[in-house]
């Protein structure tokens, strides 16, 4: 069902997350942030010296949501609420981001098999003077992939656009042994606690 007469923008260009917003019947338009400028992107994902991880996705999930919402008062767009989210995979206090070739990709499936890593999925909500934000952590132990599995898996479109090379949703849900959290946050945006966030700014989906 559809929320009457109330819209969001949606600070991300995930295709994942605009399906998630859609499965709980919020309506969204979305605003592009860009990775690519003169100056650099508009929000750098760089990891600083001695960031945490926590740390490190919840500083860029808020620097998205505040640059968005800067965005809409220079173009002077209608005001509503502008949700931001960042995911990072996490394992051994390492962030894996997402693999740049075959070779990183490979790298990362290898640190992944047979193991647990955290997923933090950081949701920032921001309008007028308020804004509000947490952090969602969710646990994946793969399963043990053998060299030819991992081979086969990257030679797929599949890692190359995800954080830790994988989505949840598509071939690599086959070397998921167990999952402890929000599977939609896994994906991207946990969605009960995106709702908490919208039902903060007025918006109830349900």
């Amino acid at each position: 069902m559809k929320l009457p007469e109330r819209k969001i923008y949606l600070a991300s260009k995930s295709p994942r997350r605009r399906e998630l917003l859609r499965q709980i019947g919020v309506e969204f338009e979305i605003l592009q942030l860009r990775d690519h400028t003169a100056r650099g992107p508009d929000v750098s994902e760089a990891v600083r010296p001695d960031e945490l991880p926590h740390e490190y996705v919840a500083r860029v999930c808020g620097e998205k949501a505040s640059f968005a919402w800067q965005m809409i008062q220079k173009r002077r767009l209608p005001s509503r609420p502008v949700l931001a989210a960042d995911t990072t995979v996490v394992i051994d206090g390492k962030i894996l981001g997402k693999p740049a070739c075959t070779a990183e990709a490979i790298e990362m499936m290898r640190q992944l098999s047979g193991r647990t890593h955290q997923v933090m999925t950081s949701i920032a909500l921001h309008h007028n003077a308020q804004s509000w934000q947490l952090t969602q952590i969710s646990e994946v132990t793969f399963a043990d992939l053998s060299e030819s599995t991992i081979d086969r898996y990257c030679a797929t479109h599949e890692p190359y656009d995800k954080a830790g090379g994988y989505g949840i949703q598509g071939l690599a849900a086959v070397f998921i042994r167990h999952i402890s959290g929000s599977y939609s946050g896994i994906m991207g945006l946990p969605l009960f606690e995106t709702t908490q966030l919208l039902q903060e700014a007025g918006i109830r989906p349900l």
